[in-house]
């Protein structure tokens, strides 16, 4: 049957690709609460085995300990009790297990449009953007340096994506933003261009310091000093450093009651031993130092138990992303994370091809389901994620953000709830009938079952008529239609002018070059 529709704007019939165009323009545009998970997450680990890890990270504490190379966080840490020796701070297991007592099993971000504002950890899951990419793919098909444009179009996207919870935070590097001022562009973009919660710079205490003031002219100065706003990102030097860019920022966010993901950026075989449960043991004792510290600065600031981990290949030193090695990683970390009472964090939909094939189905698919399964609770880079990480693509975050609904449908389980009406369907149809016409159908078809656009599923001829169009050509197309179709939430005129204004006078502040 020729499907049609009217586009009133245009008083004609539209038909086939033209009337589904249609009704994605005229349909009401809705975002998906967090993910709250009627599925059951996979403990790998055995309760002994639990305690294995717990023992042999304690025991790397006491015996060989963790550098903190921040003067700050070094004095934090002598009046806590432990003992420093230069950078190295060693404690006993029971004064760790005590910080970690302090943080809370899960945190509340607010947005500054409240239908956005969700809950990380209490065994619920949300999907958040992707994060650092220097390079982009166009959607020309050219790879080339991010621009600040390139990062306004994905926080236009992912303000746009049902299943994304967060506008996210370095999207991309816009590289044509002198360094000390792309925190002020980058910011400034993902509170103007979507009113779901951010991430803020992490870079050096002043731009960590310059996001939180930012965020306190959006919600208010005082409110952000209490209310967590936004989520950020301290990555760690594996193995076993915190260095002072990162503890600086965290002083200032965890000051503020902000939320702070500690984040291991784990090379496995390089940066940790090359064991699976080795390179466990090794974030384990790096996330749980980082919230240690964040509880010295402020007790019961949110936290998360984090890591990036890629296995390295062997033959050529490169991070490989989609490996079962790393899906086992996010399967233990997060157990241990509970095991913890700790909100956890993984990444999503990396993957190590250069281009949107599939490779980069395959390990992006195979890194989510993964993700899932494990029960993570902050899912970072789900969206777009090329070259382990080094490059975002237009096409692939389309593909990307789509799946994401796939597995938040996936995460929601099954529901019982028209069991009642389904069985007397079942007797109306004879045996050798068939359900296309019966009421249950004609009300539920549309909501029974996933129908993803980006996945064609017509026959060969129907397909080929309709331009025999590859996914990644289909997201192309997509991805043009979703900017052209982006409205900017409102922003009260005052805020938008303040921050216009501070943008300015710290850009004029600032060198162009790092000193």
């Amino acid at each position: 049957m020729t499907d049609t529709s009217v586009e009133p704007e245009l008083g004609r019939v539209r038909r086939g690709r033209d009337a589904r165009t249609a009704r994605r323009r005229s349909k009401t545009r809705s975002w998906l609460p967090e993910l709250e998970r009627r599925i059951p997450w996979v403990d790998l680990l055995s309760d002994n085995q639990v305690q294995v890890v717990h023992d042999a990270s304690m025991d790397v504490v006491e015996e060989v300990g963790v550098e903190f190379r921040c003067d700050d966080a070094l004095a934090l840490w002598r009046d806590a009790g432990a003992t420093v020796d230069g950078d190295r701070v060693r404690l006993d297991r029971e004064h760790l297990m005590a910080l970690i007592g302090t943080a809370p099993s899960s945190y509340t971000m607010v947005a500054r449009d409240p239908a956005h504002t969700v809950t990380v950890g209490n065994g619920k899951t949300i999907f958040t953007p992707s994060y650092g990419a220097p390079y982009v793919l166009g959607l020309d098909g050219t790879r080339r340096p991010g621009t600040l444009e390139d990062f306004k179009n994905f926080t236009k996207l992912n303000h746009l994506s049902p299943a994304l919870h967060m506008s996210g935070g370095v999207v991309c590097e816009p590289m044509d933003v002198p360094v000390p001022k792309r925190h002020l562009y980058m910011t400034d973009s993902l509170l103007r261009y979507s009113s779901k919660p951010f991430m803020g710079s992490v870079t050096s205490k002043e731009r960590a310091e310059d996001s939180l003031h930012m965020a306190g002219i959006v919600f208010g100065q005082e409110f952000v000093r209490d209310t967590t706003v936004m989520t950020c990102l301290a990555n760690g030097n594996t193995p076993l450093v915190w260095d002072k860019t990162m503890l600086d920022s965290v002083r200032v966010f965890a000051a503020a009651n902000q939320a702070t993901l500690f984040s291991p950026f784990v090379l496995g075989g390089a940066s940790t031993p090359a064991s699976t449960v080795g390179a466990v043991i090794q974030v384990n004792i790096e996330a749980l130092t980082g919230v240690a510290f964040s509880q010295l600065v402020r007790a019961g600031a949110p936290a998360l138990y984090g890591q990036w981990v890629s296995t390295v290949s062997m033959k050529t030193g490169a991070p490989q992303a989609g490996t079962p090695e790393i899906c086992h990683m996010n399967l233990l970390t997060a157990q241990m994370a509970r095991h913890y009472g700790l909100p956890s964090r993984c990444s999503g939909s990396c993957s190590s091809s250069k281009m949107v094939d599939a490779q980069a189905g395959y390990e992006a698919a195979r890194n989510m389901y993964g993700a899932l399964m494990a029960g993570t609770n902050f899912i970072l880079s789900t969206t777009g994620y090329l070259e382990s990480a080094m490059c975002q693509s237009y096409a692939k975050w389309v593909l990307d953000s789509e799946q994401l609904e796939m597995m938040y449908r996936l995460g929601s389980g099954v529901s019982f709830d028209d069991l009642d009406e389904v069985l007397d369907t079942m007797r109306e149809v004879p045996p050798g009938g068939h359900h296309l016409g019966t009421a249950h159908t004609l009300a539920n078809f549309q909501t029974a079952f996933s129908m993803p656009e980006m996945m064609n599923s017509d026959n060969y001829e129907q397909w080929l008529a309709e331009g025999g169009q590859s996914a990644e050509e289909r997201a192309t197309v997509r991805c043009r239609e979703m900017l052209d179709e982006y409205e900017e939430p409102s922003l009260p005129e005052n805020v938008s002018r303040e921050l216009d204004e501070f943008v300015a006078r710290r850009d004029a502040e600032l060198p162009d070059l790092v000193t």
